[in-house]
């Protein structure tokens, strides 16, 4: 019979706990129907005693149907000194009518001594009210004992009380929780192994990543017998983070083999860990395992040559599996193999061992010599594969450009660019105002562009980065500038070189531009 392990997602939570993310209530009910999507059996929509946002949330979802998941309203065992039918916390939890209810006490004495500040029978108490009451209003309830893993290395008789307690008063599922995020994988596995010994409902885990290893002790606890698993998309979470889902449902699916989600709803896991991102306004991070850009990149020669070959020389899963895909990458690094490899990414014949698959690579390594670099620009790359292979159309011809920066004396300082191109022997003269030079010559080009290509008035530039590549120069050093754009619908990066800056954003825009014209292009000639 296969280990059964349910997903506990506190992200509408715990994770609007991490610094520079918020969710208002449509971000949060969009956020928990792709969680519904991805097969997550519990979200933790809030904490309805601590702000109104969370019980609008909670009268807002109750009219949304879902497939997968039951929604759970967190909050704290009552106070001290409330009785547990009178305790706001504790009926806010009742008023947010969601079918499960998870509750924390303390289970450290350090918690319940200095900051409750009661006697520990009195927490126990508190406990055994709280669960018990919740209970007998009809909710699953779970019970995270908070800081548990600390309050067993001080007192390891009264932090399993606490689980006992809380199991007496009919908790389904007692969630052991590293608060602090320190505690290493054997000792925590050898708590485990101790509590195990004195409890009989489910054991569950609720890890944070002070220490980098949330993922692994959530994986430990899994396999020590935890059933339940609780994290966050990303690893959103208070100071570093919680245990990320991210990382922890592909690991036991594919590493585990516990189907605690369907093979298609793994495979919604990249676009689900980028949609909560898009919804927090934070930039993905390209690293993260499994879900990342870069989690399947290849850069040195041999990796990729190796690659093309056999995927699991350098992988260890496919990244289809989780959504993902392998990406080629190219550097001064690169060899012949990469080019091969990009170019049929392309759609371009570049034959092995070809002439201009060796001016490519050439090509490659003397621009990355200038201070090019393609790695976040291969936009940029793919127009110098089609240069080399004389496939290039340039879709207009530059005839002159100004831009100007004035300080007036009511302290504003102004913006303007003037740009006069070409395109089929036809001129075109405009002039933009901007915030600055380079967002003012992007208006320009665009604005004397688009009378002859309509289409690109859906770009827009997403970021723009600007590098100085040798610092000893002052003043004239060469710099690089990457800018990534949007339609809207592809991103897509280019980059440029000069020891004038705006000369670079120039080739950077001007690679921009064409590399989304040719796109359309493209697509316009398969659709025919």
């Amino acid at each position: 019979m296969k280990k059964t392990v349910e997903i506990y997602d506190t992200t509408l939570r715990d994770g609007t706990q991490a610094e520079g993310v918020a969710f208002s209530v449509a971000d949060k009910l969009r956020l928990a129907g792709k969680l519904d999507e991805i097969g997550i059996v519990y979200i933790e929509g809030g904490w309805p005693g601590s702000n109104p946002k969370d019980m609008e949330f909670f009268n807002s979802i109750r009219k949304v149907k879902l497939k997968n998941a039951r929604i759970a309203a967190f909050g704290s065992t009552r106070r001290a000194k409330n009785k547990v039918e009178e305790d706001p916390n504790i009926l806010a939890l009742i008023e947010a009518r969601t079918p499960v209810v998870t509750i924390f006490g303390k289970s450290s004495v350090l918690h319940v001594e200095k900051v409750l500040k009661v006697d520990r029978q009195t927490n126990l108490a508190m406990i055994y009210d709280s669960v018990k009451y919740l209970k007998d209003q009809g909710k699953t309830v779970f019970y995270d004992a908070e800081h548990f893993f600390d309050g067993f290395e001080l007192d390891e008789g009264y932090a399993v009380e606490t689980l006992i307690t809380a199991e007496k008063a009919g908790a389904e599922c007692l969630v052991l929780c590293d608060t602090n995020g320190g505690t290493l994988g054997s000792r925590l596995g050898q708590i485990i192994e101790i509590v195990k010994k004195h409890i009989i409902v489910s054991l569950g885990i609720h890890v944070h990543n002070d220490a980098g290893i949330a993922t692994a002790n959530s994986l430990t606890a899994v396999e020590l017998g935890a059933v339940q698993v609780q994290g966050t998309m990303n690893g959103y979470g208070e100071r570093t983070g919680n245990a990320n889902l991210c990382e922890i449902v592909p690991s036991l699916k594919l590493k585990m083999g516990i189907d605690c989600v369907t093979d298609a709803q793994l495979k919604q896991f990249t676009e689900a860990s980028k949609f909560v991102d898009e919804l927090a306004n934070l930039r993905h991070n390209n690293k993260m395992p499994y879900v990342g850009d870069s989690a399947f990149a290849h850069k040195a020669g041999v990796h990729v040559n190796a690659v093309q070959k056999e995927q699991t020389s350098y992988e260890h899963i496919r990244p289809e599996q989780v959504g993902n895909r392998r990406r080629i990458l190219v550097s001064d690094l690169s060899g012949q193999s990469n080019v091969l490899l990009k170019a049929i990414e392309y759609g371009l014949d570049v034959g092995d061992k070809s002439p201009e698959a060796k001016k490519i690579l050439k090509s490659l390594k003397e621009m990355e010599r200038k201070g090019y670099e393609f790695e976040a620009a291969e936009a940029s790359f793919e127009i110098l594969m089609k240069k080399a292979l004389s496939k290039h159309k340039s879709f207009f011809d530059l005839e002159g450009f100004r831009v100007v920066d004035e300080k007036r004396a009511d302290k504003k300082l102004i913006s303007e660019a003037t740009i006069k191109v070409s395109v089929e022997g036809k001129s075109e003269h405009t002039a933009a105002g901007g915030d600055g030079p380079v967002n003012a010559l992007d208006g320009a080009l665009r604005k004397a562009l688009i009378p002859f290509y309509p289409r690109i008035a859906d770009v827009r530039l997403t970021d723009f980065k600007v590098r100085v590549l040798d610092a000893k120069s002052g003043t004239a050093a060469k710099v690089r500038v990457l800018i990534e754009s949007t339609d809207g619908k592809d991103i897509w990066g280019t980059v440029g070189v000069s020891e004038n800056i705006i000369e670079a954003c120039w080739e950077a825009l001007v690679d921009s531009v064409e590399y989304k014209l040719f796109k359309d292009e493209e697509k316009q000639k398969k659709s025919k």
